[in-house]
């Protein structure tokens, strides 16, 4: 490890967390990552299971600890209130909740609420993302954000303005697992490429028909029983199809937008929606999901004067 460590940065999710020991400008000292999310720390004890990870990367018993995610929710270590839009991306940051008891500084960022009344929705650890995401200032800025729950963000002038949830990869696991469709994508549905020919074709299909897809889903059943689909090719039309369905309807609701869209990804899910973009005709700039979280949790300890300020 070179140089001391300013702060660890938790990302926890429902099943998987990621720690990091960061120094003040954010680099990375140390790494770990677990299937020890929400659903496990509620039984073996969040400080039990944070300790642990924090020994095994050699932090300080002093060290600050700034989370942000699932540990945060009503289920979770503590509830980190949610911050109801429209609201300045820095101030939801300086709002994190504090572990009380702890001889350590922990602290939870909290999430996000849109509380209109025809489209309520929330979100968790996705806030992070934004503020470390490096978006101008100034201007109107729209986000994707890919993932089993994806959003779509609003940013105004450095201030979230509204978000959208589109369930995309739980819909692609129900229907996989639960539907008629796990005859055509099999037990263990195939990972998809991006320059699948069969992902542009039914991504591009549910975006020139505005977002239909669930008129199409059986056709992918079909195409199985009269054209010998292969459980693989399946996997990637309903990969298509979905995603494709989630641009089209993210941009009737949110409409074009000046600056190329911001999309917060990594590995494969990055590359396939970066395809998926260029094939709405829309223009994009790719940002690193993991560098982005940390980045944000650089900027909450730094908001809630855990640490100093840059480097």
């Amino acid at each position: 490890m070179s140089g001391a460590p300013a702060v660890a940065a938790i990302d926890w999710g429902t099943t998987r967390l990621r720690a990091w020991l960061l120094d003040g400008a954010g680099q990375v000292l140390a790494e770990r990552r677990g299937d020890d999310g929400l659903i496990t720390a509620r039984e073996k004890g969040f400080a039990k299971v944070l300790e642990g990870h924090l020994a095994s990367m050699g932090a300080p018993e002093t060290l600050p600890v700034i989370i942000c995610g699932m540990a945060g929710s009503r289920q979770g270590w503590i509830e980190a209130p949610y911050v109801s839009v429209p609201a300045p991306i820095g101030a939801i940051l300086a709002g994190a909740a504090r572990i009380e008891g702890s001889s350590r500084d922990i602290r939870i960022v909290p999430g996000l609420a849109q509380r209109l009344a025809d489209a309520p929705d929330v979100m968790r650890g996705e806030e992070t993302q934004l503020a470390g995401a490096g978006l101008p200032a100034k201007g109107r800025h729209l986000v994707c954000m890919p993932g089993t729950h994806s959003k779509w963000v609003a940013v105004e002038d450095g201030a979230v303005a509204g978000f959208g949830t589109w369930p995309t990869g739980e819909l692609f696991s129900v229907l996989a697992a639960h539907s008629i469709l796990k005859h055509s994508l099999g037990e263990h549905p195939a990972s998809v490429a991006a320059d699948s020919a069969f992902f542009r074709q039914w991504c591009e299909r549910a975006l020139s028909e505005g977002g239909d897809v669930t008129s199409k889903l059986f056709a992918i059943r079909a195409a199985g029983l009269l054209q010998d689909l292969k459980s693989e090719d399946a996997a990637a039309c309903l990969s298509g199809l979905l995603i494709g369905g989630e641009i089209a309807s993210a941009r009737r609701r949110y409409g074009a937008s000046e600056a190329p869209v911001v999309l917060i990804a990594s590995g494969a899910l990055a590359a396939l929606y970066a395809a998926a973009l260029g094939f709405a005709g829309l223009a994009f700039r790719i940002v690193d999901a993991d560098e982005a979280v940390r980045a944000g949790l650089v900027e909450a300890a730094r908001e809630n004067g855990m640490i100093g300020g840059d480097a």
